[in-house]
C-alpha cells in the first residue's frame, strides 16, 4: 500500500522495516548476535561504516543489492531484535530524517509518526486483525519460494508484536494524531482509495476510525 500510494504521489518510498533488516543482515555477516556481550559496543564500527541506499525498492547495502535475503524469517527476527538497541534506532532515525528532509516522501515503519516524524504532514496508522495479517504475509512468502508454515508466521508475528510494543525505544504505538485504518476487511486498493481521500478531502491529519 505505501508503494502504492508513493506512486500515485509522484513520491519516493522508504520501507524503514527494510534499513532494520539491512543491520541484521550486516550484522550477520560480520559474525555479530544480539546476545554477543558488549553488543552495543561490538556495532559500533558496523554502524559507523555501514551504507544503505534504496534505488527503486532495491535496497543496496555498502554497494551489494541485498533485496532478496531481506524475506528471510531469520533477518526478520534478528532485525526486531537489533532494533531494540539504542545505538541502531539513532543511527537508522539519522539516516531517516536526513531522507526526510528534502520531502516528497512516504515513510512506513513502525515509529514513523511517534519517533522518527512526529510532524508529518499526515500519519496513518494501519492496523488488521493479527490472523489476517499472518494469512497475508505467509502467501507473501510463499510466494517467494520460503519454506514456512502458517503457524510459525502467526507465532512470529505475535512475538515481534510483543517485542516492539514492549521495548523502552520508541515502541510500537499509534500517535494520538494519526488516521487509523483498520484494513482487515480491505483490499490494498480500498486502502489507498481511503488514504487519498484523506489526503485530498481534508489536507491536515487528524484521529478517526476508518
Amino acid at each position: 500500500m505505501a508503494k502504492a500510494l508513493a506512486r500515485e504521489l509522484g513520491f519516493r518510498h522508504v520501507n524503514t522495516g527494510a534499513m532494520y533488516r539491512a543491520v541484521a543482515i550486516e550484522a550477520r555477516e560480520s559474525g555479530l548476535t544480539p546476545d554477543d556481550p558488549d553488543i552495543e559496543a561490538r556495532l559500533a564500527p558496523l554502524l559507523a561504516s555501514i551504507d544503505i541506499a534504496f534505488e527503486g525498492e532495491r535496497l543496496i547495502l555498502n554497494g551489494n543489492d541485498v533485496t532478496p535475503k531481506l524475506g528471510e524469517p531469520e533477518i526478520g527476527e534478528l532485525a526486531s531484535r537489533f532494533s531494540a538497541l539504542a545505538p541502531v534506532r539513532q543511527k537508522m532515525r539519522d539516516l531517516q530524517q536526513a531522507m526526510g528532509r528534502e520531502g516528497g516522501l512516504v515513510m512506513e515503519g513502525r515509529d514513523i509518526g511517534t519517533a522518527v516524524f512526529p510532524d508529518a504532514e499526515f500519519k496513518f496508522y494501519l492496523d488488521a486483525q493479527v490472523e489476517v495479517r499472518a494469512e497475508r504475509r505467509f502467501a507473501e512468502l510463499a510466494g517467494k519460494g520460503v519454506a514456512i508454515t502458517r503457524n510459525q508466521v502467526l507465532a512470529e508475528l505475535q512475538e515481534r508484536d510483543r517485542r516492539d510494543s514492549n521495548r523502552k525505544l520508541a515502541p510500537l504505538r499509534c500517535a494520538d494524531d494519526a488516521i487509523v485504518i483498520d484494513s482487515s476487511r480491505f483490499t490494498v486498493a480500498e486502502v489507498l482509495a481511503q488514504i487519498q481521500s484523506r489526503i485530498k478531502g481534508t489536507g491536515s491529519q487528524g484521529s478517526e476510525k476508518a
